[in-house]
């Protein structure tokens, strides 16, 4: 089975919140991937380009999908919630069904995999470019670049590439990944694509574990850095935490802003005022939200798709959320 038969079946008949890919498509998944390694290629090829990176009403929605690259695989009192291969496929499947989601942010993967189950026609795809800071690693701030590189994001047609950059005062492995996050920015730049930057404070707790800094002053601190980046800025994005105080974290730059959704919390309602508070903030453009979206706590990956897309309906057209 070709995968041009297979691009528009998944995305229209995707099963409902808690089921599963039907068995013939995932047994069709498996022996593609085993069998047909060139349907890859061919897939990134023919893929369906979206408009424009933004939506009509000039916002980006994105589901995540690159914590498993990085061993972060847990979600809510779940440690392996990620692992579930054929799980995550099926909720981001859903996800990217909505009319409002305008694509998905990941590794190789997980974009590869969605591309053959054609999910990802006429949707913006921003690979995700480093992921060797790993979970729970000694190196974890030495985020090496494992992914997407910016001339395989050229070649495969993608809208942009993101980093994560986490920056430790006391950890010189930071240096490094600055440094590296700054070529990214420039080359992705040099072919006119976004780059999308996450950068998060971090700092040692008592037991030496890095914990991420949420106060305003310190993620201030982080997007004037971050801004800085690479030869360019002209075609840079910045992924934020919604923060206590969005008007000073977001007042630090001009650049065009993602509210980041983070782990999900015990409270969605909680979460979706957060993401409120920071939507209204000038020079954000939307959300990219991975986990609280798929495996929110009541498992209806449909309506915590919807609840986050009302909120960004409201934040820019002024309705009810």
């Amino acid at each position: 089975m070709s995968v041009v038969t297979r691009r528009s079946g998944p995305a229209d008949g995707a099963a409902g919140p808690g089921s599963r890919l039907p068995d013939e498509l995932w047994r069709w998944l498996l022996d593609t991937r085993a069998t047909r390694p060139q349907e890859v290629a061919a897939a990134y090829a023919q893929r369906l380009r979206p408009p424009s990176l933004v939506s009509g009403r000039g916002t980006l929605f994105l589901v995540a999908a690159d914590h498993p690259a990085r061993g972060a695989l847990a979600s809510g009192g779940d440690a392996l919630a990620m692992a579930d291969r054929r799980g995550l496929l099926e909720r981001l499947v859903t996800a990217l069904a909505h009319p409002d989601v305008d694509g998905v942010l990941g590794s190789p993967d997980v974009v590869e995999e969605l591309l053959l189950l054609g999910a990802l026609e006429g949707k913006v795809v921003i690979g995700s470019m480093n992921r060797g800071g790993l979970d729970g690693a000694a190196w974890t701030m030495d985020d090496r670049f494992t992914g997407y590189d910016a001339r395989r994001i050229v070649e495969c047609g993608l809208q942009g590439g993101k980093m994560l950059l986490r920056i430790d005062d006391e950890d010189g492995a930071t240096a490094s990944t600055l440094e590296a996050c700054a070529r990214a920015v420039s080359d992705l730049a040099a072919a006119r694509l976004m780059a999308m930057v996450e950068p998060l404070p971090y700092a040692r707790d008592a037991a030496g574990r890095p914990v991420l800094v949420e106060d305003a002053a310190s993620l201030a601190r982080v997007v004037s850095i971050a801004s800085a980046l690479g030869t360019t800025s002209a075609y840079t994005w910045l992924k934020l935490p919604a923060a206590d105080d969005p008007a000073t974290v977001f007042g630090a730059t001009t650049l065009p802003c993602v509210v980041l959704g983070g782990a999900p919390g015990p409270d969605p309602a909680a979460d979706l005022v957060s993401w409120g508070r920071a939507l209204g903030e000038p020079v954000v453009r939307g959300l990219v939200v991975g986990r609280s979206l798929l495996y929110p706590p009541d498992g209806d990956v449909r309506a915590a798709v919807d609840s986050a897309a009302r909120l960004l309906r409201a934040a820019t057209e002024g309705e009810q959320a």
